[in-house]
């Protein structure tokens, strides 16, 4: 915290020599769980915020904008879904998402802190919204990677909801040639994942790592990307399967599935799913010391 600029301020990096900069109206709880520092404050702009080892995850002003782009294309691309796996996703926001579907009958949400989403369904209900409760949740708390390895589960559409490589250790692994090979093995014959994947620009190594790996492991793979205003960057992520391909479905074919399955929206339509693949990965072409 910095108690500069006549008020309470939250100084976020946004890369190892960015930052972002944004007033605190309150500071609601802050706990050190087993895994990572916990902090729920309100900005000014943005409301209710969760933020995990400094770097925000999400905050009631826009959380709907992320959430909607890294759910809704790969769930409008399967014909059916059914199960669906959720690895991270503590606060509950992307299980919320994931159950407008009615055609789920299982969403398993497995997420490593335990702590956390015990934070989460006390403190953040207007993010998850009750999703926990609903009879089609399932929650475990576990290491994605072994959740993965031991299930005999399968899953038409799995959501990796995680936090960012380079910001922590836990979620490093989940980014991963021989993790995405183990995954592989638990999705139906018309699977799907998604996974954000940080920002390109800043991060242009972690973010190739995730889409180098997937490129290896699924025949189709695609990139897409939205600004979220509380991250300060435009966010990336990236979609891949072996039959599916979100990116070659038209914004009316999706506005009307949206209606049939009576998915209600924020931010996601058939016109922004075209804009999100038409938008693409970020890189940084400077270089210090060159003209």
């Amino acid at each position: 915290m910095n108690a500069d600029f006549n008020g309470l301020y939250y100084v976020q990096f946004v890369s190892k020599s960015s930052k972002l900069i944004m007033k605190v109206d309150r500071i609601v709880y802050t706990a050190r769980t087993k895994y990572q520092f916990v902090e729920l404050v309100e900005f000014e702009e943005f409301g209710l915020s969760l933020i995990l080892d400094g770097l925000v995850q999400s905050t009631v002003a826009d959380e709907h904008i992320y959430h909607e782009a890294l759910v809704h294309p790969a769930m409008v691309a399967h014909p059916n879904p059914r199960s669906v796996l959720i690895i991270g996703g503590g606060e509950g926001a992307t299980l919320r998402e994931v159950l407008k579907h009615p055609s789920v009958e299982k969403a398993v949400m497995v997420d490593i802190d335990g702590e956390l989403v015990e934070i989460a369904k006390r403190y953040l209900e207007p993010m998850h919204r009750g999703s926990f409760n609903d009879p089609r949740s399932e929650v475990v708390i576990m290491d994605g990677k072994e959740y993965i390895r031991k299930t005999d589960r399968v899953f038409d559409v799995v959501i990796l909801d995680l936090t960012d490589p380079y910001s922590s250790e836990i979620a490093r692994d989940l980014y991963s040639e021989p993790f995405y090979r183990e995954l592989k093995k638990i999705l139906s014959q018309n699977g799907i994942v998604v996974t954000q994947a940080g920002c390109s620009f800043y991060f242009e190594d972690a973010y190739d790592l995730a889409l180098n790996s997937l490129k290896s492991t699924f025949r189709i793979v695609r990139e897409y990307g939205n600004w979220v205003p509380s991250f300060g960057y435009l966010i990336n992520y990236i979609v891949a399967s072996d039959t599916l391909d979100p990116a070659a479905m038209d914004p009316e074919r999706i506005d009307r599935l949206l209606r049939e399955r009576r998915v209600e929206t924020r931010y996601y339509s058939g016109d922004v799913h075209q804009s999100l693949f038409k938008t693409p990965a970020l890189r940084n072409t400077y270089v210090k010391g060159k003209k």
